[in-house]
């Protein structure tokens, strides 16, 4: 995945920071649990050092991003209220075009490996079984970009769900799925939006791509008449008792109530509810 057209100035250690570091700071954000936004945190000191920025500028900017966003600030928590112009264009930049700034910070992240002499592992299949030893050229190259889209939304997901599945708090990384609300396939523009995914075990993330349940404006499980109606035990001892609950909420991006309208829409057009 290699970048062209890196600005010689673009990883400057004093001043103000530049997008490109900014760029990075917000992509490191997405994946990281809120709680281990601070200096001490090694993942932390290794990025500053490839971006020249301190341990603690980088935890600060990462605060700072926090203070953007509504589902920390709609909890009490604040973050630090000193984002910049810059920070919010970058915010904006991310919102507008997930996909886009998803590969661009990733050619970033691996050119400045490169620069410091460390490897840049090609991310490992999760959804597909395609071996990158057997192509070559540009599908190879799409199929590493495919898979770097992926384990972004996965990571960005889980950790905003803090690893838990929001539904039975199952936290075997084995078994959690970062489910999308509108399917991948459905709305290109937020494939890779936090807030369009969902932390579920695999059962339940199969039920709810199957629309055998749904959620309601405030977050509660609304179970489909098929399921109601399944004489299956098992079915009936997993999701029966989750009927009306509200889910885990997440520490960051919440899920957005367009999506979420959307997925029930489409299940009780139909399965509609007498």
């Amino acid at each position: 995945m290699e970048m062209t057209n890196i600005p010689p100035a673009a990883f400057v250690s004093k001043g103000n920071w530049t997008a490109e570091q900014l760029k990075l700071a917000f992509y490191f954000y997405c994946q990281t649990p809120f709680g281990k936004l601070h200096s001490k945190n090694p993942q932390i000191i290794e990025l500053a050092k490839l971006i020249r920025r301190t341990p603690s500028a980088l935890a600060m900017k990462l605060v700072n991003f926090a203070s953007l966003d509504p589902s920390i600030t709609g909890t009490g928590r604040k973050g630090l209220s000193g984002a910049s112009a810059l920070d919010r264009e970058t915010w904006n930049e991310f919102h507008a075009d997930w996909e886009r700034l998803t590969v661009e910070c990733e050619q970033l992240r691996q050119h400045l490996l490169h620069e410091h002499g460390l490897s840049a592992p090609v991310p490992s299949a999760r959804d597909d079984d395609f071996s990158l030893t057997d192509f070559t050229g540009e599908t190879r190259q799409a199929i590493v970009q495919q898979r770097v889209k992926q384990n972004f939304f996965r990571r960005a997901v889980l950790s905003s769900y803090r690893d838990l599945c929001c539904i039975s708090s199952v936290s075997d990384k084995r078994l959690l799925v970062a489910s999308h609300i509108v399917p991948w396939s459905a709305d290109k523009a937020n494939r890779l939006n936090p807030s369009n995914g969902l932390c579920l075990s695999a059962i339940h993330d199969k039920a709810f791509d199957s629309h055998l349940f749904t959620l309601s404006d405030d977050w509660r499980i609304v179970l489909s008449e098929r399921i109601k109606a399944s004489k299956d035990t098992f079915l009936r001892e997993v999701f029966w008792p989750c009927d009306g609950k509200q889910i885990e909420m997440p520490e960051r991006f919440a899920p957005d109530p367009a999506f979420i309208a959307k997925h029930r829409r489409t299940m009780l057009d139909s399965y509609p509810i007498d």
